[in-house]
C-alpha cells in the first residue's frame, strides 16, 4: 500500500500526464469567477483513461477507509463528483446518491438524487476544491436531508485559505488525494515547467484573485 505522500505524488503525475491539469504561465486561463490563472484543472479528463481512472478510484476508496471508516453511502457533487463518486461507491460496494447544483424544477423537485435514509453516514466526493463554495453547499443539502456527513474527499485542492476556513466553520473535515504544492513539485522534477514558470506560479498562488489583472 502506498503512503499518502507517495499516492499524492503519483496522482499529481497522472493529472499532468493526462492533461487533467494544465499549466500555462505565459498564456493564462480565465476561470468562471473571472480570475486569471496560470493553471486549469478538469479532473473529469482522467475518466477517459481506464488505468488512471482505476488508480484514482482505488486511491479514493483507501483514503475514505483510512480517514473516516466505511460509511453507509457515498454522495457525489454535481457535476464533477458524480462519475467519480459512482466509481468509488462501486469499489466499496456502497449505495450512491448525488447532490444537484440546484433543485430539479419539475417532478419530485429533488436536490438529492437516489435512495437514502435519514441518519445514514455519508462521505462526499468532489473532483476539485477551489474556494469550497459548491462543495459546502452540497454538504449542507445532505445535512438538511438528515444525513450525517463524515467528511468530503476530492482529487485535488489549490489550498486556498478561503476553502480551509469555510470547511472549518462548517465543521466538515476534508481530505484530498493530491494538492497544488505536490503538483508543482512534480512539474519541476519532470521538467514540465522552468524556473520562470515556477516564479509565476508561486506569485499567482499568493494572491490569485488579483493576479495579472
Amino acid at each position: 500500500m502506498a503512503s499518502n505522500q507517495e499516492q499524492a505524488l503519483k496522482v499529481a503525475e497522472l493529472l499532468l500526464k493526462t492533461k487533467a491539469v494544465r499549466l500555462q504561465p505565459n498564456k493564462p486561463f480565465t476561470w468562471a469567477s473571472g480570475w486569471k490563472s496560470p493553471i486549469y484543472c478538469d479532473n473529469r479528463v482522467t475518466l477517459s483513461f481506464p488505468d488512471v481512472r482505476t488508480h484514482i478510484r482505488q486511491a479514493y476508496a483507501q483514503l475514505i477507509l483510512d480517514a473516516y471508516g466505511k460509511p453507509d453511502v457515498i454522495a457525489g457533487v454535481a457535476t464533477g463528483g458524480i462519475a467519480q463518486g459512482a466509481l468509488v461507491a462501486q469499489e466499496l460496494g456502497l449505495p450512491f446518491i448525488y447532490v444537484r447544483a440546484a433543485a430539479k424544477g419539475h417532478g419530485m423537485e429533488n436536490l438529492i438524487e437516489g435512495a437514502y435514509e435519514p441518519g445514514q453516514k455519508v462521505v462526499v466526493i468532489e473532483d476539485l476544491i477551489s474556494t469550497g463554495g459548491s462543495s459546502l453547499k452540497a454538504v449542507e443539502a445532505l445535512r438538511q436531508g438528515g444525513l450525517v456527513v463524515k467528511g468530503l474527499l476530492a482529487t485535488f485542492t489549490y489550498g486556498f485559505s478561503q476553502a480551509d476556513q469555510g470547511f472549518q466553520e462548517a465543521g466538515c473535515p476534508f481530505e484530498t488525494i493530491t494538492d497544488y504544492a505536490t503538483l508543482i513539485d512534480v512539474a519541476v522534477k519532470t521538467n514540465y515547467i522552468n524556473d520562470t514558470d515556477l516564479t509565476t506560479l508561486h506569485e499567482w498562488r499568493v494572491n490569485p484573485s488579483t493576479w495579472n489583472q
